[in-house]
């Protein structure tokens, strides 16, 4: 008599997962497989693949919420199949923002300003808006709303090149300099014209941390729209900065004390200190918000105004961000950001004391620090952010925009959970790195460098090089050497 099977053949609940044969062959990766496999052998697939990322709370270069507390993960979990479809649930998230921002409310008035899933999709909607006004004035006027244009800085984020190319408005960009990384406020008025839709300041710079002068520009700008007859507003970006002025500079005036700021995004899930996924705009008034970008529902219940490029979504982070708010209060707040600011500065002052950095970033804004080495003649600050990697740390590199394009720099983004323990590791892994690099023959960068800029042939004529392209190669050619020393005598 057969008392037992085959391993084929047998229960496959009795297995080790990793004994199945759902581990042992790869899974199509373009195509969905024709069978089903066991909810065990997907789940440790695909956690296995997992495995390969990076430390989030590691990854320096990104200004999301990498940790909340415990009580808060289980509300986003207890949540997590909720639709944030009706959004007079949570009326008071926008309220507390549009306070926190100094809307001037009446008695009884309510905030205009919708959750989204970033600030990305938060400039979408308030550039709609001020295009929308634009073109009902330019119409009223019998004048010709074909050409519209955005004013803003080289600094500029990827999401207001988006908006321009999307909904088909000019983007002027004020161009930056060599020590000025920010848009010029000066510059910027005088590129208005009549067909600009608003200008965008940045409150909180993703290169440098740097706040831009809001006050000066509507100052400047409120001066123009008298001599012209305009009326151009101001939109501000705080998208990382929202939530730090009004703990870190209550007196700072960027919002809606000034007059001619008409909406402010900001990410919930920046400084908000809530996980990736949650943005808000806010306007000045119900003025400022088109009722014809409206949209109203009724079949959900209620009649149920909606202003999103998108319906559905979860309804998670709506709530983390509440739990926040009511959490933490305006002091918790004050406390989280005055320690990321002083970890910035032990980080700072740490980098300056290896005597190798220039710091770019400013005291003043996010706290980041964004530095550049004071000689780059042997060794970039690519090589710099690779060689950091293998420590764990994600420090990008990257160049200025136009017109400092020839100015690079690394930067790290100070969030809640990067300690002071941490921040001194950090510096000490630095300066490691800076040791190696030094233990390396200057001549390889040199020889790459000589040879890399010299012109090429292409197609018979002579194209020079880009910085960047040059610096890539560089770094490429200098990792390939790394690699060999150590296959040949263990070096790094």
């Amino acid at each position: 008599m057969v008392l037992s099977k085959t391993a084929s053949e047998s229960d496959v609940s009795v297995h080790s997962t990793f004994a199945s044969r759902y581990v042992r062959t790869s899974l199509p990766r373009f195509k969905m497989p024709e069978n089903s496999i066991p909810k065990e052998a997907a789940y440790q697939i695909i956690n296995d693949e997992l495995m390969l990322d990076g430390n989030p709370r590691l990854n320096l270069a990104s200004f999301v919420t990498t940790w909340m507390e415990p009580e808060c993960d289980k509300l986003i979990m207890a949540a997590i199949n909720k639709n944030y479809v009706d959004m007079d649930e949570y009326p008071v998230t926008t309220e507390l923002q549009a306070n926190l921002f100094h809307a001037p409310l009446g008695d009884g008035e309510a905030a205009v300003g919708v959750g989204t899933v970033g600030s990305s999709e938060a400039i979408m909607l308030a550039g709609l808006a001020f295009k929308r006004n634009w073109q009902n004035k330019m119409r009223t006027l019998g004048k010709s709303t074909e050409k519209p244009n955005i004013v803003t800085g080289a600094n500029v984020q990827v999401c207001w090149e988006k908006f321009a190319r999307y909904f088909e408005v000019e983007l002027k960009e004020v161009k930056l300099r060599e020590g000025y990384y920010v848009m010029d406020p000066v510059k910027a008025v005088e590129m208005v014209d009549e067909n600009t839709i608003c200008v965008a300041a940045i409150l909180g710079s993703t290169l440098n941390g740097e706040f831009e002068d809001v006050k000066l520009l509507n100052d400047l700008l409120v001066e123009k729209n008298k001599q012209t007859g305009w009326d151009t507003p101001i939109h501000v970006d705080a998208a990382s900065g929202g939530f730090i002025a009004p703990f870190l500079y209550p007196e700072l005036e960027w919002d809606f004390r000034l007059p001619l700021v008409k909406s402010i995004n900001v990410s919930g899930h920046k400084y908000g200190l809530v996980y990736a996924g949650i943005g808000w705009c806010v306007w000045r008034s119900k003025e400022d918000l088109p009722e014809e970008l409206i949209f109203h529902i009724n079949y959900l219940g209620a009649d149920q105004p909606t202003f999103t490029l998108n319906f559905s979504k979860g309804s998670s982070q709506v709530i983390a961000q509440y739990y926040q708010l009511i959490r933490l209060g305006f002091e918790g707040y004050k406390n989280v950001m005055e320690n990321c600011q002083e970890n910035a500065m032990v980080l700072k002052e740490g980098l300056e004391k290896t005597g190798r950095f220039n710091i770019v970033s400013k005291d003043d804004g996010v706290p980041l620090v964004a530095f550049s080495l004071k000689d780059s003649s042997s060794h970039t600050e690519f090589e710099v952010s690779d060689l950091l990697r293998r420590f764990g740390w994600i420090v990008p590199a990257y160049t200025m925009p136009p017109d400092a394009q020839h100015i690079t720099v690394l930067r790290v983004v100070i969030r809640e959970d990067f300690s002071r323990t941490l921040a001194e590791r950090l510096v000490n892994d630095i300066e490691k790195v800076m040791h190696e690099l030094d233990t390396l023959p200057a001549r390889v960068t040199a020889k790459l460098t000589g040879s890399q800029e010299m012109t090429c042939e292409n197609n018979g004529k002579v194209v020079k090089k880009t910085a960047i392209e040059v610096q890539r190669e560089i770094t490429a050619a200098w990792k390939k050497f790394v690699l060999n020393r150590k296959k040949t005598n263990g070096v790094c």
